[in-house]
């Protein structure tokens, strides 16, 4: 009999989907030694105290059970309240928010509910690497608009504008940015949402590090006014503020009809968020204050020191001003992104990742993230220099 092969078994969606430009580097880090990584979006600090005694608790007193299918009526509380008190905007903990497994089921679960084959969702970049792929696999089709430079990395509306189409559903926003660290001004936002009204488009605003913000405003879109929060779903979640990576646990806010969609779903994927996970976040809500601003304080620190080193370098660094990553452009070195990140890691043992993972717009850039240690940004700086004054 003739052999089936393999592509032939996936569908064209998965088939067609391209590996992650973030993984290809680190799967050659990890079979090195000495290698600082500067590539992984991950907080380097353990969760704080109070929450990991929260979810050794949870077990502890034999939380082992599911949960609602939406997750614990005390976590969509404390969701609501939290983003009442910091952005004047408020849910209904019973029918507007879901509890998920990280913001990338949250993304997951938003397009596959609101998206039809064919739909077109309109997505700056450069941006984290799953928000195309999401859009794929949900039947969506990505229309990618550069976010450039010279506009502080912030998309400019009118090229959303210009990228409208009759097949277009979703303008997809998400700030602070990974990876150029990018906040969006109100007025760009409101010149947003005034597009989303005039053509009656959806938003879908991802706004995991909305608390690591350097001297600058975070706005939460669905707090621009009332009639635009009636659009929007908001992704959010406790894996960067927090440090709980691991833990699995975020969450999708929007109208009651759409967040329904969302449950269904979600009740025959993943039944509901992992119940320990939930008790700690419950606690994050309740005492991470604290900890979400020492860390940031941490954070700031070594943004300040990376962005001055890389410019001294020759690698001129946009300042970010949220998230944790720098974005320099590695022009001066004569190599393009992809070259640039490989022959630095094989010759300094330093993981950067190439921009052009990024999408369009982050070619000629490569992302640099200071989620660790201040030693190690200054030793993987040092070793730069001696990469620079070889090729540079």
């Amino acid at each position: 009999m003739q052999e089936i092969g393999a592509v032939q078994r996936l569908s064209k969606r998965v088939a067609g989907l391209k590996p992650s430009g973030i993984r290809k580097f680190f799967d050659i880090a990890a079979t090195m030694k000495d290698v600082i990584s500067l590539g992984i979006g991950e907080p380097d600090f353990t969760t704080p105290k109070p929450i990991l005694d929260a979810g050794i608790r949870s077990l502890q007193n034999g939380e082992t059970h599911y949960t609602s299918n939406s997750g614990k009526i005390e976590l969509r509380q404390g969701i609501s309240e939290n983003l009442k008190r910091l952005y004047n905007v408020q849910y209904d903990p019973a029918n507007e928010i879901i509890a998920t497994v990280g913001v990338s089921e949250a993304l997951y679960l938003t397009f596959t509910a609101i998206l039809e084959p064919g739909d077109e969702v309109i997505i700056p970049t450069p941006c984290f690497v799953s928000y195309q792929a999401e859009v794929i696999l949900a039947g969506g089709v990505p229309v990618e608009v550069p976010a450039r430079l010279e506009n502080n990395f912030t998309v400019d509306p009118d090229d959303i504008r210009k990228a409208i189409t009759p097949r277009t559903k979703v303008i997809f926003v998400g700030y602070p940015s990974n990876p150029t660290g990018a906040v969006a001004p109100r007025e760009i936002l409101m010149e947003i949402g005034r597009i989303a009204e005039e053509h009656d488009l959806l938003i879908v605003s991802d706004e995991i590090y909305d608390r690591l913000v350097y001297d600058f405003e975070h706005v939460c879109f669905p707090s621009l006014d009332e009639s635009l929060k009636r659009r929007t779903v908001l992704l959010g979640g406790f894996s960067k503020d927090y440090a709980m990576t691991g833990w699995r646990i975020g969450y999708a806010c929007g109208p009651e009809d759409i967040i329904k969609g969302l449950v269904r779903i979600h009740q025959y994927t993943i039944m509901s968020a992992p119940t320990t996970a939930q008790d700690a976040a419950i606690e994050a809500l309740k005492s991470g204050e604290p900890h979400v601003q020492s860390m940031l304080s941490e954070y700031d620190r070594r943004r300040r020191m990376l962005v001055a080193g890389l410019n001294r370098l020759g690698l001129e660094t946009f300042e970010p001003r949220g998230a944790f990553y720098t974005f320099p452009n590695i022009r001066a070195s004569g190599m393009d992104d992809e070259a640039f990140a490989e022959n630095l890691l094989r010759e300094e043992q330093v993981a950067v990742v190439p921009g052009n993972a990024f999408g369009p717009g982050g070619e000629g850039f490569v992302r640099a993230c200071y989620a660790t240690s201040y030693e190690q940004i200054e030793e993987a700086l040092h070793r730069i220099e001696k990469f620079m004054s070889r090729h540079g």
